[in-house]
Parts: C-alpha cells; structure tokens; sequence
C-alpha cells in the first residue's frame, strides 16, 4: 500500500465521496417516498459515521508514534468499535425509526463500495 493511503487529505477525500454517496442516494430515494429518502440517509449514516469516527480515532492514536504492535492493537480495536457502532446504528434505525429495509441497506451498501473503490480510482489519477 502507498503512503497516500494513510494520509489525512486522502482519508478527507474519501469521507467526502462517501457523503456525497449517500446524501444523493437519499434524494433520489426521496423522490418516491420520504420515508424511504430518510431511510437511505439513515443507512448511509450507518456506514459513514463509523468511519469517521475510525478515522479520528486512528489520527488521535498515530500521530507522532512510529509503527509498533501498539498501533495494530489501536487499529483492530477501532476498526471492532467501528463495527459494533454501525449494527447499534442499523438496530436503532430499523428497530426504533421503523426504517424502509430497501433504501436502507442500498443506501449502507453503497457507502461501503465507495470505501472500497474510490482509493483505487484517486490512486490511478494521482
């Protein structure tokens, strides 16, 4: 992996497309029904915020430490927080706010695919 791939700018960038993601997928579902446009913000929330807070949680616990086994166990313990909070936000959503399933999880899934392309898609323009 690049260098890049760690870099405060480039994890920026990548929230950004992921907002941008779920806030249009919002919309578009918004068109038919409003619940289901909330129910796509919701699940793209769930896939967003967690990913947010991983990466604050990982610039808060790397800056100025060299590469060592503390910093695997700060990564594996935030990317399990970062699961637990995206099926506590999922639970709440669904259960609680009597989210749409559809828009939801095609919101969510969204976001998610966006993590995984837009770095190959920013490393090949770069």
């Amino acid at each position: 992996m690049s260098v890049s791939l760690y870099s405060v700018k480039f994890a920026r960038t990548v929230l950004m497309l992921q907002l941008v993601t779920f806030v249009l997928v919002g919309v578009l579902f918004a068109l038919k029904d409003l619940t289901w446009g909330v129910s796509a913000v919701m699940g793209g929330l769930a896939a967003w915020l967690p990913n947010m807070l991983f990466m604050i949680f990982a610039w808060r616990h790397q800056a100025g430490h060299e590469v060592t086994g503390r910093l695997a166990w700060t990564f594996a313990l935030g990317e399990a927080l970062k699961v637990i909070v995206t099926v506590l936000m999922l639970i709440v959503a669904l259960g609680v706010f009597k989210a749409v399933f559809m828009p939801l999880v095609l919101a969510w899934l969204s976001v998610l695919i966006v993590q995984i392309v837009a770095p190959a898609v920013i490393n090949n323009k770069g």
